[in-house]
């Protein structure tokens, strides 16, 4: 019989998001709800398996890592795109890599809940009230202010959108952007430093590459208002972390909502689980009980054409 791990279940969510029943008889199914961060230890794990369930990019699988496990045969994310698995080495080691299906919305529905938060203070004062506090501070008004989307594709569009419907002008820029889509999307297109100079909230919607890495550093954030706000939902590596924490230490900019990080899950006493002007989510853009029921029920379906001889939704 086969084995499968679910690994870096985070939530303990795995075993009640499917029906896992098909593959009894077939395949011994084991779930991890921990995160493993030294390979050497990653390897050891998982040694014994034929079958790798991963949660996005939570644990990497470098050319290292698929040379340490020779049992393997099926990889298996969830998402259509994972960044962090070698495909290269994968298939130099015979590995079948398949994917599932992924939502479209609920990155978008997260950056506003980020968005929000930021605005309307809800984390500050949900702490005050509980500290005893009352009305500390003044939160910030949405209609007629300037909401800067940096990448207009499925996920920017729609935070674009709502944009709208609050009152907003709201304007794109991305390395690529033409202004036919800007058109399209009802926005007004913005050069990089307009963006920068011009918004009041700065929403990231790119995926990252060579060219959108640390494409927001020291430079970009001098040119953001001192009462502008950064939220990423992408991938943290597109901003420069040392500038950012250094731009909100100094209030170069008011904050920011930061679902993604240079280094994930978070390290204990990094410097922005301490900042006041920041509100933090731990990638939680896809963690979504509907993302759920999808990634794990596809991922049985994936299993199971795969021992048919028939694979699924490969990547590879």
């Amino acid at each position: 019989m086969k084995k499968l791990a679910v690994i870096d279940d985070y939530e303990r969510a795995a075993p009640s998001s499917a029906d896992w029943s098909p593959l009894d008889g077939k395949v011994e199914v084991t779930f991890f709800h921990d995160h493993l961060d030294d390979e050497s230890s990653i390897a050891e794990r998982l040694a014994d398996f034929e079958i790798v369930f991963i949660m996005r990019e939570r644990t990497p699988f470098p050319h290292s890592l698929f040379a340490r496990l020779p049992k393997l045969e099926h990889l298996i994310t969830s998402g259509k795109r994972n960044a962090s698995i070698d495909l290269a080495a994968a298939k130099q080691h015979g590995v079948v890599v398949s994917g599932t299906p992924i939502l479209p919305y609920p990155a978008a529905e997260h950056a506003w809940a980020l968005l929000l938060a930021l605005a309307k203070r809800i984390p500050a004062d949900d702490r005050q009230m509980r500290a005893g506090g009352w009305g500390v501070d003044l939160n910030v008004g949405l209609k007629d202010k300037t909401l800067g989307v940096i990448g207009l594709g499925k996920l920017g569009s729609q935070v674009a959108q709502v944009g709208l419907a609050f009152g907003m002008n709201v304007i794109a820029w991305s390395p690529n952007l033409p202004r036919e889509r800007c058109a399209e999307v009802g926005v007004g297109y913005a050069s990089k430093q307009a963006l920068l100079r011009d918004a009041d909230f700065i929403s990231i919607h790119l995926v990252l590459g060579e060219r959108s890495r640390g494409l927001i550093g020291a430079n970009e954030l001098a040119l953001m208002k001192p009462t502008a706000f950064l939220i990423n939902t992408s991938r943290g590596p597109i901003v420069d972390e040392r500038a950012l924490i250094a731009a909100l230490q100094s209030n170069v900019i008011a904050g920011a909502g930061l679902d993604v990080f240079e280094t994930e899950p978070l390290p204990q006493g990094h410097a922005f689980r301490s900042l006041s002007n920041t509100v933090l989510s731990p990638h939680q853009g896809y963690v979504t009980h509907e993302n759920y029921r999808i990634f794990y029920a596809t991922a049985i379906e994936n299993i199971l054409g795969w021992l048919d001889g028939k694979p699924l939704n490969l990547l590879s």
